[in-house]
């Protein structure tokens, strides 16, 4: 057997591992995992290109909401020398999991101290340092309006003036809870809908769609005020974004 076959047996066996752990999770706590499957490489590379996009200058990166690690591995090889990635995950299992990823990734090796994986809430990530792009893998869907909110503004306060926030909304899940969910939850997903849109009419400068994601996703890239300035709650009540 050739080295080749022996690392793409080890990858297919990795990649099924981790596709029954992110089951197993999503069994346990659905609300805080938010799928059924791993980010694909399509949504992984869209996510992360605002990394790529700043060249080889040294950028301060964050990730929430990192699951297995499947958009981590996309970051950690767009990482330009230098550059920095916190890694904020609430789930005890996946942290772990994505500490011994940052600590055996080949691409780290001698300088794992770039990446800091945080097991915590965004909201409670204590740091001063801004970041450059914030790329995030929360499921603002399951989540209340009001978290939302918060978690929106925290990364707006995060962020660097002028940098970029790239996350994704699963498409199609407003009628599929329709259909199954009750109405108390059929309303607080549009009540979401309606906090995201907000902000995507403030700063959206992208939207792109991932059809052979599980399941389809959409990716957004919204865009930080040039200057650093606190917040305010979007108006939910404009018109929807084009």
């Amino acid at each position: 057997m050739d080295d080749w076959t022996t690392s793409h047996d080890r990858v297919l066996a990795q990649r099924n591992a981790e596709g029954w752990i992110f089951l197993l999770e999503a069994a346990r706590d659905l609300r805080t995992t938010g799928a059924v499957a791993p980010s694909s490489k399509a949504l992984a590379r869209l996510l992360t290109d605002p990394v790529q996009e700043h060249g080889t200058r040294p950028l301060n990166v964050l990730e929430a909401g990192a699951g297995t690690g499947s958009v981590t591995r996309t970051l950690i090889s767009r990482l330009s020398p230098g550059s920095r990635l916190d890694i904020v995950e609430a789930n005890a299992r996946f942290a772990a999991q994505l500490r011994h990823l940052v600590g055996t990734h080949p691409q780290l090796a001698g300088e794992s101290e770039r990446v800091r994986v945080h097991h915590a809430l965004v909201e409670q990530l204590d740091t001063s340092r801004p970041y450059d792009v914030i790329v995030s893998g929360l499921p603002f869907t399951n989540f209340s309006p009001t978290q939302v909110e918060m978690i929106m503004n925290r990364y707006l306060e995060l962020l660097h003036p002028g940098g970029t926030i790239t996350y994704f909304t699963y498409r199609g899940t407003r009628y599929a809870r329709a259909l199954t969910a009750s109405r108390a939850e059929a309303r607080r997903h549009r009540a979401v809908e309606e906090v995201l849109a907000g902000y995507q009419r403030r700063y959206a400068t992208g939207c792109w769609t991932v059809w052979g994601n599980l399941p389809p996703a959409s990716i957004w890239q919204l865009r930080g005020p040039a200057r650093a300035s606190a917040p305010a709650a979007p108006d939910i009540t404009a018109g929807v974004a084009s």
